[in-house]
């Protein structure tokens, strides 16, 4: 993450296009796998057999979707569009993937998207971290329904739970045209679960080694006309991390209305309360072999409790038959209370430093929408305008301290009593955003796909520290702009290239720890892109190959645990191939590989110009494959799957003085159909236990999730 959010926890070797064996390995099989799975799809000429290909129904813009292939979204371009149509990269994970996958978090459920690394803090269970396209999005690059949930402040925010989801979207590469302020990598979007026409129900509980829960999801219409729909998800979670003194305990309730008087209008209400009770980062001294499953912290003193409530609303009217006015909105309020001791070193006697933040946030957001829609003989239109506003509210009390020092080979805690804390900063940010924005998408002979559109960016933002009664004011303005152009090659396959600009004000502390936004410059990106999209009509499938070129200047990077300066600029180049399969009922298949020819082009720091930026593989790679063995009416389906994740190596430091391994681990599940209701499941995580680190940080090493094996039984009716 490239603000303070951290627990206050020579030059690159030459650039080589080869790959390590472990990379080697993994696309090996991933081409394996991609020539055995694609196999009965095609048959000699004039023998393509459509009667034994399953077609499922086809989803919506935000789902749900039938299987791990979705077909539109609205991400790309605010409108309904089908993914091959958008002239940009998009991957898109379907509730049925997550679940098939047993993703836990939203860093599991990127975790084979191409274009991204996640998890990259390892053992910091605090936030879900992201770098797309090089870049750390974990600040500004993630919305829900469409709408920014970006962190303002330091420290006060939630996770998102993943069983609330029906989706989650990746856009790649700047997006700051439509929604506003954010980083030239890209952004993720998850999509929360909607009321439906049809009636359906789940209950579940999962349960493994230190972990039980239990959920419940079901919904339908509520009258016999279908003008009120109604969905109610809920989950409750007794775990830990999978270390000592870890916690992760869940409570999550969402109620969600529709009210749809006719084809023409639909108002739907969105609320939830998250509450999770976490701990914080588990750090460990770097360069020494350790049991990545200890605690040097204390136990009395650690927690990364927060409870978020959200409530909004989407509502939608078709004024005039083409004409359509869509407002959606959402009031957040975030509570954190934050509590660590970290900073063990070899040395028992060294005292180690303590940290605690209890913070407070309230945000809202609402995004106006006007779309006309018309066509002609050969050209069809869709022009959108919109006006959205964001207005965030943080107060965070920090304090500071320290404790006694500990043994890292006979860790003796000494208790709370022995935390001494002192007021280090308290403050108040607030940050107003207006954004008026304009895209028209022009089809023409409905094979060429023109979009086009730019956006006005007005950002104020203000700090009060009232320690020091100071006040930091900074206002920002920002004009960026989008085009892109597909070409339908056939109506399978798309051809098509973009240019693109973004624009992201930097929140985040500089000199002494006093000094916000003012004294650094925003950060302004720019991407060109080109690529290849191919959508077989014979079975569901998606394959997307892209090649980009972007920059960002003004980019934040850690001096100190609390100090940071801008590198001047900073290029990444890339190349990301996706295919995302589902042959018949039977076959599942990701496939995901990643190269990022990255660098600092410019930094006051000469030395450190040319060396590759902090925590940025240059090869990220993924494979996922899973086989229904159907029943045969003495048992039932057995559905069989593994997968792959292998991240390049990295450095810990923009002077590539501290390199951090390449990893690859392996994950597993199995599920069998006991009756047409009742499914029990297994899912592993780290199937070999692998122990690696994620990353390092001044000093500090932080280790990858080690194994978990989770069992769930679900009944659905």
């Amino acid at each position: 993450m490239t603000r303070s959010t951290k627990a206050p926890a020579g030059r690159m070797q030459p650039a080589s296009h080869r790959l390590s064996r472990h990379a080697q390995t993994l696309l090996g099989g991933i081409a394996a796998m991609a020539l055995l799975a694609t196999a009965p799809a095609f048959a000699q000429d004039g023998e393509t057999n459509l009667s034994t290909i399953t077609v499922k129904g086809k989803g919506t813009a935000t789902g749900p979707d039938a299987n791990f292939v979705a077909e539109d979204t609205t991400v790309g371009s605010k409108t309904d569009t089908p993914l091959i149509d958008i002239p940009q990269a998009v991957s898109v994970i379907t509730m049925k993937e997550m679940e098939t996958r047993g993703v836990t978090d939203l860093q599991a459920a990127v975790a084979y998207t191409s274009g991204v690394v996640s998890d990259e803090w390892g053992s910091d269970d605090r936030y879900d971290y992201y770098r797309i396209r090089g870049f750390d999005t974990t600040t500004l690059g993630f919305y829900r329904d469409d709408l920014s949930a970006r962190i303002p402040g330091w420290y006060t925010a939630a996770r998102t739970e993943p069983y609330g989801l029906e989706r989650v979207e990746v856009l790649k590469g700047s997006t700051s045209t439509l929604f506003g302020l954010n980083g030239p990598g890209g952004m993720i979007n998850a999509v929360t679960k909607r009321p439906t026409d049809q009636f359906h129900a789940e209950v579940y509980t999962t349960f493994g080694e230190d972990h039980i829960e239990t959920g419940t999801d079901f919904g339908g219409p509520i009258d016999k006309d279908g003008v009120f729909t109604y969905r109610l998800t809920a989950k409750w979670q007794n775990a830990d991390l999978g270390s000592d003194h870890s916690n992760d305990d869940r409570f999550y309730i969402a109620p969600a209305l529709t009210i749809s008087p006719d084809d023409s209008t639909s108002l739907t209400f969105l609320t939830d309360y998250n509450k999770r009770n976490t701990t914080p980062a588990v750090d460990f001294p770097a360069g020494i072999k350790i049991d990545s499953t200890k605690f040097y912290g204390e136990p009395d003193f650690n927690k990364f409790d927060t409870i978020q409530k959200d409530i909004g609303y989407q509502f939608r009217h078709e004024i005039t038959d083409g004409l359509t006015f869509r407002q959606n909105a959402r009031y957040s309020h975030v509570d954190l209370d934050y509590e660590t001791v970290y900073g063990a070193s070899t040395d028992p006697t060294a005292s180690r430093s303590a940290f605690s933040v209890d913070g407070k946030s309230d945000r809202f957001a609402i995004d106006n929408q006007l779309e006309y829609d018309t066509s002609t003989a050969r050209l069809d239109s869709k022009s959108l305008l919109g006006v959205d506003y964001s207005f965030d509210n943080t107060y965070e009390n920090m304090l500071a301290g320290s404790a006694p020092g500990i043994s890292i080979s006979n860790p003796v805690y000494c208790g709370r009593a022995c935390v001494s804390m002192s007021p280090y900063i308290d403050w108040r940010v607030k940050q107003k955003a207006l954004g008026v924005y304009a895209q028209e998408q022009l089809t023409l002979d409905d094979r060429w796909i023109l979009t086009f559109g730019g956006r006005y960016d007005h950002v104020n933002t203000t700090a009060d520290y009232f320690n020091s009664a100071t006040r930091d004011d900074n206002t920002s303005d920002a004009f960026t702009k989008r085009v892109g152009l597909s070409y339908k090659i056939t109506p399978e396959l798309a051809a098509y290239a973009n240019y693109s600009t973004s624009f992201q004000p930097t929140i985040t502390p500089t000199a002494n720890g006093y000094t916000l936004a003012g004294t650094l410059k925003p950060q302004e990106g720019e991407q060109y892109e080109i690529g290849l999209k191919y959508k077989p009509d014979s079975f569901d499938a998606l394959f997307t190959l892209a090649l980009f070129d972007l920059t960002q200047t003004n980019v934040p990077t850690n001096v100190s645990q609390v100090l940071q300066r801008q590198i001047g600029k900073v290029q990444v180049r890339g190349v990301e191939l996706e295919s995302k399969v589902a042959l018949n009922d039977r076959w599942n298949m990701t496939l995901a590989y990643s190269y990022w020819d990255a660098a600092i082009k410019q930094d006051s720091t000469a030395s450190d110009t040319g060396n590759r930026p902090s925590r940025t593989p240059q090869n990220v790679a993924s494979a996922w494959l899973d086989y229904t063995i159907p029943g045969d009416g003495w048992r039932g389906d057995l559905t069989l799957g593994s997968g792959a994740r292998y991240v390049g190596s990295t450095y810990g430091d923009e002077a590539n003085t501290v390199r951090v391994p390449s990893y690859i681990v392996f994950d597993a599940m199995a599920s069998y159909k006991v009756t047409d209701n009742v499914t029990f499941a297994v899912n592993a995580k780290n199937l070999f236990d692998k122990k690696y680190v994620t990353t390092t940080y001044f000093g500090s090493s932080y280790y990858g999730d080690r194994r978990t094996v989770l069992g769930t039984l679900k009944y659905t009716w």
